[in-house]
């Protein structure tokens, strides 16, 4: 069973109808006692840090996904999330993977936010990037962006590199949306109820 956190800033049905059509058994929930017990936790996210980390507090969520001991994946700004910080408000967040997030600098060439298509490449083995291949693609929508560390599995470039998958641990991140990511999207789903 794998436990979707409901924050109430995020698209959760197309997370579960992904996992879903993988036979992955899947449920969303907000209560401390189940995200506490779960077996595999999926922190996806839309919109504002400073919203989810309050909500992430108000829920007394904090401390319960910062002890979580099994695998945890957070998806697009549940990717965001995961570290010690964002500018986006100046806002504290989880501080699983260290770093700080940052705003992408628009252009004329390169719109913010980053909405579409884009391609990965890979800077390390790991079971939640296996099977893909350097050049898949994948659906972003953000105008922030995690810095490329050693904790990065594979990076994107839009204007400038950035991290598209990280893992600390027992800690993984999307950047981007894999449950509209098509084939490589679904191959990364697999792969964690697989973990």
């Amino acid at each position: 069973m794998i436990t979707v956190i409901e924050l109430g800033c995020a698209n959760t049905a197309s997370v579960l109808f992904a996992l879903d059509r993988l036979g992955a058994e899947a449920k969303l929930s907000s209560d401390q006692a189940e995200i506490k017990g779960a077996r595999k936790v999926i922190l996806p996210g839309v919109g504002a840090a400073g919203f989810a980390m309050n909500r992430i507090h108000e829920l007394g969520l904090y401390d319960i996904i910062r002890g979580l001991e099994v695998p945890l994946m957070g998806v697009c700004l549940g990717q965001q999330l995961l570290f010690d910080r964002s500018t986006e408000g100046s806002v504290e967040c989880l501080g699983l993977i260290p770093g700080e997030v940052t705003q992408m600098v628009a252009s004329r060439e390169m719109v913010v936010p980053h909405m579409g298509w884009n391609q990965l490449e890979i800077k390390a083995d790991d079971p939640l990037n296996a099977g893909l291949r350097d050049g898949d693609f994948a659906y972003f929508v953000h105008s922030y962006v995690c810095p490329v560390t050693e904790h990065t599995l594979t990076t994107a470039t839009y204007g400038q590199p950035f991290a598209a998958m990280v893992r600390k641990d027992n800690v993984w991140g999307c950047q981007f949306h894999p449950e509209r990511s098509s084939a490589a999207g679904a191959q990364i789903l697999k792969n964690f109820v697989e973990l």
